[in-house]
């Protein structure tokens, strides 16, 4: 009897020994595992890193080519309606000399479609016709009532003299002198507010080709992005839409500067589609001296190759 009870005491105490045993090797082995698995997939994260890494600059510049100029283009929320029509009506577009100007389909002329009726189709922009784009929308900033026409650095930077630029004097297909047509129409009605907007977000836009803001648009860009927001305001798109949209448009007139401006940014840790359109547009990045900058910190970076827009027709 006594060696039963002896017997019964060890099994007491040995079968809770083996039992931790048991689960302390079995939770050795499921934690050695996780580790396992954990150091497999920081390895081959570490491997594709290294491989993005060791991407030729060429091939980079490519990649990011195709994120700041996509193929597919770049469409708005924004509507034609009879913008176009608008346009022909005013005397600021003469629709034949625009006919003799679109003659190719891989410059546009697909869109003259745009300067007749309404149409409920979205404003889009790619390659074949960001030039009908920066004409059109040239035509409308122009035309239109503005009181940053009317008051601002065109008046009174030219003193007198606002035919001269150009953004004016370099409109040569219309139906009427320029400055017959130089912001003297209502074809998109803003109210005060609203014109205050249109100022401060003009006045936060540049291009590459000059120094000067949408605010001053002595230029067909500029003027170009004038009418944009002017549109973009009157339909209730809101600020950060809007910048985003002239970013896009931008880099279609500007494609060199702003895939070089992409390469700068990747540089820096930030990927295109993260950027602050509002940054990338302002004074530091997006004016001639800004892009210049830009230009110089890429400088040598293969695969990047020269080619713009003019402030022509």
């Amino acid at each position: 009897m006594m060696k039963n009870k002896m017997v019964k005491k060890f099994l007491r105490k040995a079968i809770p020994l083996w039992l931790t045993i048991v689960i302390v090797l079995d939770s050795t082995v499921f934690v050695g595992l996780t580790e396992y698995y954990i150091m497999k997939k920081q390895f081959n994260e570490s491997i594709t890193k290294l491989a993005n890494t060791t991407k030729s600059s060429e091939d980079l510049v490519n990649i990011l080519k195709q994120e700041v100029l996509p193929a597919k283009g770049y469409t708005t929320s924004l509507r034609w309606k009879n913008l176009g029509q608008q346009l022909v009506e005013s005397g600021v577009i003469d629709k034949k000399k625009y006919e003799e100007l679109f003659i190719s389909e891989a410059d546009g002329k697909n869109e003259l479609k745009y300067l007749d009726g309404d149409w409920n189709e979205n404003i889009a922009i790619n390659e074949k016709n960001s030039r009908f784009i920066v004409n059109t929308f040239w035509a409308l900033g122009l035309v239109n009532k503005s009181r940053v026409l009317d008051e601002g650095p065109m008046v009174q930077e030219g003193k007198g003299k606002a035919g001269n630029f150009a953004s004016t004097g370099g409109w040569t297909i219309g139906a009427k002198p320029v400055m017959e047509l130089y912001s003297s129409k209502e074809i998109i009605p803003l109210n005060l507010e609203q014109q205050e907007l249109v100022k401060k977000i003009a006045e936060n836009v540049f291009r590459p080709c000059c120094n000067n803001p949408t605010s001053f648009p002595d230029c067909n860009h500029g003027m170009a992005a004038l009418g944009y927001i002017e549109w973009a305001v009157y339909n209730g798109l809101p600020e950060k839409q809007i910048y985003k949209d002239l970013l896009a448009f931008n880099s279609f007139w500007f494609p060199q500067t702003y895939v070089e401006m992409a390469v700068y940014f990747d540089k820096q840790g930030t990927k295109w589609k993260d950027v602050d359109a509002k940054l990338a547009l302002s004074k530091n990045y997006s004016s001639a001296q800004g892009a210049a900058k830009i230009k110089q910190a890429v400088q040598g970076i293969p695969g990047i190759q020269s080619s713009g827009g003019g402030c022509g027709v």
